[in-house]
């Protein structure tokens, strides 16, 4: 699990072919590397990946091409949003988060809002009924907050202190995004689902 709470920045150093999809080197930058073991999961851009080489500049993972064909965001050179995965005694300073991306949105409009940037981001329909005004939605692995909702896009805030610790603040009209949507709206069209089926008046 993970909170979007972004510890650093990284970069794809390097992208190799690997058996049933590609094998990735990532240069850890700023995030400690001192308490990674092979095996941890590492969110990188959102997606949640699991640690088969490391040292102290980095690691080494695997991404499938079943992965690869719903994700964004994995070239050679490209920045990329990194955290370690979420510890018992962590503060939950986002909201909780699988690592498993639901689909990849769109930039339809990246503008001056005051100090801060008013983002809106176009939403694949299957996943667009699943974002709510006031709820949460991560971006890239950023956790956020939606201001406004309209149709299958929607709207957020991005504080400076956001611009300054993520790649968002790179963002332009056109650029592909990971989304993830709330994990408790998923679980709850599936209680109604299941209710439905067994006759439950709700």
């Amino acid at each position: 699990m993970f909170t979007g709470i972004v510890a650093a920045v990284g970069h794809i150093e390097q992208v190799q072919p690997a058996p049933g999809g590609v094998r990735l080197r990532i240069a850890a930058d700023a995030l400690d590397m001192s308490d990674v073991a092979l095996g941890d999961s590492i969110a990188v851009n959102g997606v949640c990946l699991t640690v088969v080489v490391f040292d102290q500049t980095g690691f080494e993972a695997e991404v499938s091409q079943a992965t690869l064909g719903c994700v964004a965001g994995f070239a050679q050179g490209a920045a990329v949003n990194l955290e370690k995965a979420l510890r018992l005694a962590d503060r939950l300073g986002g909201h909780l988060m699988t690592g498993h991306v639901d689909g990849v949105g769109t930039v339809l409009r990246f503008e001056p809002a005051g100090d801060n940037r008013r983002l809106v981001v176009g939403a694949p329909h299957e996943i667009a009924r699943y974002i709510a005004r006031k709820g949460s939605v991560a971006v890239d692995g950023v956790s956020l907050t939606v201001n406004a909702v309209e149709g299958a896009s929607f709207e957020v805030n991005l504080i400076a202190h956001t611009l300054g610790a993520t790649t968002l603040q790179h963002l332009q009209p056109g650029a592909r995004v990971n989304l993830e949507v709330d994990l408790l709206a998923r679980y709850i069209e599936r209680l109604q689902e299941a209710g439905a089926d067994k006759g439950i008046k709700r």
